[in-house]
């Protein structure tokens, strides 16, 4: 867990440009300290938490440094073995969700940095829930991992322009989930 930030670090846990941190900083808003002899800005944790709850940005972006993964499939056995290895590996915080609705509400509460997304669910298709993440400003980093046995090459490459960034065919190594996950994540 990081205890000092950067403004660009900052930046990127409040979801906001770097310029707008420094200017926070220079009016007073966020608390932090100059490192000595630099104009390199340093904010500490506690002061990061308070900006945020002042400013009304969620805590929840305030994490244990670990990328956080949304699983959404409704095979328990699925996704409880995707928790198990993301969570084993070390740098993944993990949410889980088994439907569409609650992904969407996950998806809010949680911003999560990828999201590994089954492509029929008994709600939705992963398509409409593409499109609904892709069309949201807030979460255009956001990466989508499609997962299905079932769905063909031409419904492939329509997920590829809906916006997804790697689909990947039931079944599947865990571990190789695990190595597209941390390609796209650069982690």
């Amino acid at each position: 867990m990081k205890d000092l930030y950067s403004t660009g670090e900052a930046a990127k846990v409040c979801r906001v440009s770097q310029q707008t941190i420094i200017r926070c900083f220079d009016a007073g808003k966020l608390q932090g300290f100059y490192v000595p002899g630099s104009r390199f800005r340093r904010i500490p944790r506690d002061s990061l938490a308070k900006f945020m709850k002042e400013s009304g940005i969620p805590l929840s972006n305030l994490d244990s440094g670990k990328k956080k993964v949304l699983v959404v499939d409704d095979e328990p056995e699925i996704v409880d073995m995707l928790v198990d290895v993301l969570e084993r590996d070390g740098r993944f915080e993990v949410k889980t969700a088994s439907c569409g609705y609650d992904a969407g509400l996950l998806t809010q509460q949680f911003r999560p940095d990828v999201i590994v997304l089954d492509y029929l669910l008994r709600d939705i298709n992963a398509d409409v829930v593409t499109k609904t993440i892709r069309a949201n400003p807030a979460l255009t980093d956001t990466k989508i991992i499609i997962i299905s046995g079932l769905v063909e090459d031409e419904k492939v490459q329509a997920l590829y322009g809906l916006g997804i960034n790697a689909f990947m065919r039931k079944p599947f190594q865990f571990d190789d989930l695990v190595a597209k996950i941390a390609e796209l994540l650069k982690v």
